[in-house]
């Protein structure tokens, strides 16, 4: 018991787990504080980005859960599948409503000159192209309502996803969709834009403290069930 608790003690942590292992305690603020130097958080366009960041999760969360507990949508749409479809789409606009409101800020608020280089903009490009495969592949495995709360209106998947992306990485749509924004940012030299992509990034951690036990328990009660019976 003690080599095996020591043994557990000296593990690093894993570097799969997307942002859920990072001691925030840790983090160098002073960077961010220099960014935060170029920035006119007064900006009506910037405020509009941050409300529509901050909106699209709490949305569907509410409305996801309001379903789940009345089959409102399903009563109206007259199904599961078309009332997921149409939140699925309604959840669509609202992302590029999103996007479009982060670009028109970025723009607004102009280039840092420490980030306007070659390197940073390859690499930027190197994010937007990773983070583009992981929402792609992560919306291939699991499908339309797989992606978007079809477990909320009772469409369950068979068994759990663990091919790629979802064996290299938790909640890969998540944090592909946030490494979009911050190529976009780097792209663009944009301060405002990092400043956005972390407000993204919290906004995602929070739903998925959320999301995640929530989804659980809507499996596990499928399963009690026939698990009494065996």
């Amino acid at each position: 018991m003690y080599v095996y608790l020591a043994s557990v003690g000296n593990l690093q942590l894993d570097c799969c787990g997307g942002l859920n292992n990072v001691d925030y305690s840790k983090v160098d603020v002073s960077a961010m504080a220099n960014i935060l130097q170029h920035i006119d958080p007064s900006d009506a366009r910037f405020c509009v980005a941050v409300i529509a960041i901050l909106f699209n999760p709490f949305f569907w969360n509410v409305v996801a859960r309001w379903e789940h507990r009345t089959r409102g949508l399903t009563r109206l749409f007259g199904g599961p599948y078309v009332a997921c479809y149409c939140l699925g789409f309604l959840i669509i606009l609202l992302n590029v409503y999103r996007s479009h409101s982060i670009t028109v800020a970025m723009k607004a608020q102009g280039r840092w000159e420490v980030l306007d280089s070659p390197h940073v903009f390859y690499c930027g490009a190197a994010l937007l192209a990773g983070g583009s495969a992981l929402v792609l592949s992560s919306f291939l495995a699991l499908g339309f309502t797989g992606t978007f709360l079809g477990d909320y209106f009772g469409i369950l998947m068979e068994q759990k996803v663990t091919g790629f992306p979802f064996n290299v990485l938790d909640n890969p749509m998540y944090w592909g969709s946030t490494a979009n924004y911050l190529g976009l940012a780097l792209m663009n030299a944009s301060p405002v834009g990092i400043v956005l992509t972390a407000v993204v990034a919290v906004s995602y951690q929070v739903a998925i403290l959320f999301e995640g036990p929530f989804t659980e328990e809507i499996y596990r009660r499928r399963i009690s069930p026939c698990s009494k019976h065996k």
